[in-house]
């Protein structure tokens, strides 16, 4: 049976937690390489009302199954020596970090390749929404484009 990892944090992903996560790695002296995605709340502006947060749910059963999926099948497609999912639940705030991606291998082009690819299919393939919470305290809900 799979061990499935919670990739769920409640609220922003502390810079802190990133540095933390880096630093753990500095013992694997196979690894040649590491890619890491941040992604961060962007202020859009959606008829002419600016975005102020994004609220995230998920299916959580299905999207932790499918996240697991997608990180195993792009450890063995790239070779990784490890690689880290971490996204938001709740409300995040413009300018707060809502998606950690963090891959290492042997290279670096594999680990950023490997990167690249996992930011691509998480926002394709697992059940995530965000609901763009506007100045006025409206709403809508955010649609991926790539």
């Amino acid at each position: 049976m799979k061990k499935i990892k919670d990739i769920f944090i409640e609220g922003p992903i502390n810079p802190t937690f990133v540095a933390e996560s880096i630093t753990k790695h500095t013992v694997k002296t196979t690894i040649g390489g590491h890619s890491i995605f941040l992604g961060q709340i962007r202020e859009d502006v959606i008829d002419k009302k600016k975005v102020q947060a994004i609220d995230f749910t998920a299916y959580k059963e299905m999207a932790l199954e499918k996240a697991h999926d997608v990180r195993e099948e792009i450890i063995a497609k790239y070779g990784l020596t490890c690689a880290h999912i971490y996204h938001s639940l709740g409300e995040i705030k413009i300018g707060e970090i809502c998606l950690f991606v963090f891959t290492s291998a042997a290279h670096r082009k594999e680990a950023i390749n490997a990167c690249d690819e996992m930011v691509d299919r998480i926002k394709k393939e697992v059940p995530l929404w965000g609901k763009e919470i506007l100045e006025d305290n409206s709403h809508i809900w955010k649609e991926n484009k790539q």
